[in-house]
């Protein structure tokens, strides 16, 4: 590690303040900051926590039947309070390990938006709500590829907005080293339609599987996927497998979950 200023602001106010100095950086729970300061990735001058500031923290229920976790959260606490969501809360169970379920937190994930995290999913098929200290941002206009999303400079996740479906659930299929996901896919079956998203597989991070929504929305059911296919031209291709072999499990995945919600 290398020397290093660190604030703990107690508003939201104070840590828009914050940040506003020159190299400051925000952090929530260090998952993915810390190692990346090891390594010299990234060399902020001033670390801002996040995790002190009451208002970012916590899970509560809303009049629009929406699940409201704030940023500063961790992972942990999504899977004990958020049983209004079930599919929500048994994602945020399975996330790393305890450590790191007990340290990182919904707003540094989404943040970061790494290409295998769980919540980008979980946001997208919910047509979450990103709400930061000065706006209020749709999933679907949040994530922008990989690493990539419609967070400026200085821009806090204060809270996310999860509205409730009828049934969802999210399946991954584990990359047994780093927990993260080899692929993972939410599915969220609402009123006016079924939403399936996709984290762990494409080169462009997560993204909605269009087609499987299509035929779900008709028939909420595996028997619905076989006829389905999805290319894997676009998808990561490492030593932990093929982008065709990742296209493969994406069918699976959704497969799964699909029974598993019905």
């Amino acid at each position: 590690m290398y020397n290093f200023e660190m604030t703990r602001p107690s508003t939201i106010a104070d840590a828009a303040k914050a940040l506003k100095e020159e190299d400051a950086q925000a952090l929530g729970g260090g998952q993915t900051l810390i190692p990346t300061l090891k390594q010299r990735l990234a060399i902020p001058s001033t670390l801002v926590s996040l995790t002190g500031i009451g208002e970012m923290n916590g899970v509560c229920m809303s009049d629009a039947n929406e699940v409201c976790v704030g940023g500063a959260t961790s992972h942990a606490v999504v899977a004990r309070e958020a049983s209004a969501y079930p599919g929500l809360a048994g994602l945020a169970s399975h996330i790393g390990d305890p450590a790191v379920r007990n340290r990182g937190t919904v707003g540094g994930s989404l943040a970061n938006n790494d290409p295998s995290a769980c919540y980008p999913a979980a946001a997208l098929a919910s047509g979450a709500s990103i709400i930061t200290n000065t706006r209020e941002i749709a999933a679907d206009d949040y994530f922008q590829g990989m690493f990539t999303t419609a967070l400026e400079d200085g821009e806090i996740i204060t809270e996310v907005r999860f509205p409730v479906p009828e049934k969802s659930h999210y399946e991954k299929f584990v990359q047994p080293a780093s927990r993260f996901a080899l692929v993972g896919v939410m599915v969220a079956k609402y009123a006016d339609g079924v939403r399936v998203a996709v984290t762990g597989a494409s080169e462009e991070g997560v993204f909605r599987w269009t087609e499987a929504e299509a035929a779900l929305s008709a028939n909420f059911s595996a028997d619905a996927l076989p006829d389905l296919s999805i290319s894997g031209d676009d998808m990561i291709s490492d030593l932990h497998g093929s982008g065709e072999y990742r296209a493969h499990l994406v069918k699976v995945m959704t497969g799964r979950a699909v029974a598993s919600a019905a």
